[in-house]
């Protein structure tokens, strides 16, 4: 009769409990997520673009591999190789299975958050004394076992929020790793072709200084038999040994420069065999290349998109908060047996099963304030994002503006150039047919030295302005295939040290540019 009554009292107890499972498909508290726009930049384009072209045509370059403008292979085997070696890129990847593993533990807090067993084997010994009973003792043992099972149902979204929150942070880390590439690229780009540079001015100054050498050479040899004063010989001594002295300096850069790139490709400092040999000769990129990149593709820089995901991850924020106004309600449940070794004790079983409900009625604005806190840091990434779109655009014009002006500044350096070498040409000339003194060719010699400097300083930051250029439309990145995050031997090692799953071989869910994809993918789960 007994279990009768249980079975009776269990299958009334069942339409409560099916009732209690669909409430958490009723409500998603907080506001969805609405991607930030930056209205102004759908008609903005750089200040550069306006200017006047010379009707070139504009050189057409993939926005993800623009460093073949250069038509380099060395560089692009030193890129190639940073995107595989360097460090600070590989932990980037590394943080993509981190979230992605935070994102597995949000998604575990929709099934029942407790589930535990629990069981204790205990000796019991009772000695009595004193009184009027004779004193005894009495030993026996003790067991139990039980399985209790406690669920708080998402009846107000709070672990759908969470859910939504930690998959945004998880495509935030994505695009943080393609900004990372972006920023590799660049950098790898912008080291190599300072290294080059200085290589050809330390020539140039090695060239300069065998020139100024034998003119110090001949003025000594005219002092010495009494054709010559001793300033034409202390000037020329002068320039030769300035012209010495910078060589060193231009040598701790290059050496600088080699160390800083050796780095980025995942090497250790020393000698890079690929920049060996001093015959390079600095590419020229046209100006009027820039007419063929559109500024719209500032949306598609991983910083922005980065930024766009740390809103949406900040959004779900609010629901969490808000759902603290209203009650937690739980399905308990437990089984559990216990018994002795007790001569005559009998053993027992139970079971519990039903709805709780926890709600904190008073709070002295202490939920009010936390929703507060987390719409303030929502509207705090919003404007982050504004100013990360605006330091973008002004990236943008920079770049584009510096890369026209220097181009426009080297056409005038190279004209300089050809008439210092045709003025020093002219004063060794008249110096030697007794019409100009020393100081003429002096003058000339250092003239043609600044100017060849100037030549491939001015070079260099032009090729400067096209990277940054590049750099600040995002271009540089690709998506990259989970097993490239890491080198195999290093996701070996971690699958050994720890149970990873899957995760370090699945491949990854890339949404679309719209991080409304998050609250889709938290639903389907």
């Amino acid at each position: 009769m007994l279990k009768g009554n249980r079975l009776t009292s269990l299958s009334s107890f069942l339409p409560l409990l099916a009732g209690l499972l669909v409430l958490p498909a009723c409500t998603t508290l907080g506001p969805d997520y609405e991607e930030p726009n930056a209205e102004w930049l759908r008609d903005w384009s750089p200040s550069a673009y306006a200017i006047a072209t010379d009707g070139a045509e504009p050189i057409q370059v993939e926005l993800g591999f623009w460093w073949r403008l250069f038509n380099d292979p060395i560089l692009n085997r030193l890129i190639d190789e940073a995107r595989q070696e360097n460090l600070q890129l590989r932990i980037a990847g590394l943080r993509i299975f981190e979230s992605r593993a935070l994102a597995g533990i949000a998604g575990s807090s929709l099934y029942p958050q407790v589930q535990q067993v629990g069981g204790a084997a205990n000796y019991v010994n009772n000695q009595f004394h004193g009184g009027d009973s004779p004193s005894n003792s009495q030993s026996f043992g003790s067991y139990n076992l039980g399985f209790n099972v406690g669920w708080e149902l998402d009846f107000w979204g709070r672990f759908r929020r969470g859910i939504e929150s930690a998959d945004a942070a998880f495509f935030s880390s994505v695009a943080n790793q393609q900004n990372m590439q972006v920023l590799v690229t660049a950098q790898v780009a912008d080291l190599y072709f300072s290294y080059r540079a200085t290589q050809a001015r330390i020539a140039i100054a090695n060239k300069n200084s065998e020139i100024q050498k034998r003119s110090f050479e001949i003025t000594e040899k005219l002092f010495e038999s009494g054709e010559q004063s001793e300033l034409d010989l202390q000037q020329a001594k002068t320039q030769y040994l300035a012209t010495l002295s910078s060589i060193p300096q231009l040598e701790i850069a290059l050496n600088q420069i080699r160390n800083a790139l050796a780095v980025l490709l995942g090497r250790a400092p020393g000698e890079i065999a690929e920049l060996v040999g001093d015959d390079y000769q600095l590419p020229i990129v046209a100006a009027d290349s820039i007419r063929a990149i559109p500024a719209h593709l500032l949306s598609r820089r991983p910083d922005i998109r980065a930024a766009a995901w740390n809103v949406a991850a900040q959004s779900a924020q609010i629901g969490i908060a808000e759902a603290d106004y209203y009650p937690a309600i739980f399905l308990l449940g437990s089984i559990g047996w216990s018994g002795s070794s007790l001569n005559g004790a009998s053993d027992a079983g139970s079971l519990l099963l039903g709805p709780a409900l926890q709600w904190n009625v008073f709070d002295y604005g202490r939920i009010r304030n936390n929703v507060r806190v987390q719409d303030a840091r929502l509207q705090q990434l919003i404007e982050a994002y504004q100013n990360i779109v605006l330091q973008a655009a002004r990236e943008v014009d920079d770049a584009a503006y510096s890369m026209r002006k220097t181009a426009e500044q080297q056409l005038l350096i190279d004209k300089a150039m050809v008439a210092s070498e045709r003025a020093l040409e002219i004063a060794n000339t008249r110096y030697r047919e007794g019409y100009a003194d020393f100081q003429r060719v002096l003058d000339a010699q250092r003239a043609m030295f600044s100017q060849a400097d100037r030549q491939l300083v001015t070079r260099q930051k032009n090729i400067a302005a096209v990277i940054s250029l590049y750099k600040s439309l995002g271009g540089g990145w690709a998506e990259t295939p989970v097993e490239q995050l890491v080198p195999e031997a290093v996701r070996s090692e971690m699958q050994q040290r720890s149970d990873w799953g899957d995760l370090l071989t699945a491949p990854l869910f890339i949404p679309g540019k719209n991080p409304e994809t998050v609250k889709e993918k938290a639903q389907d789960e």
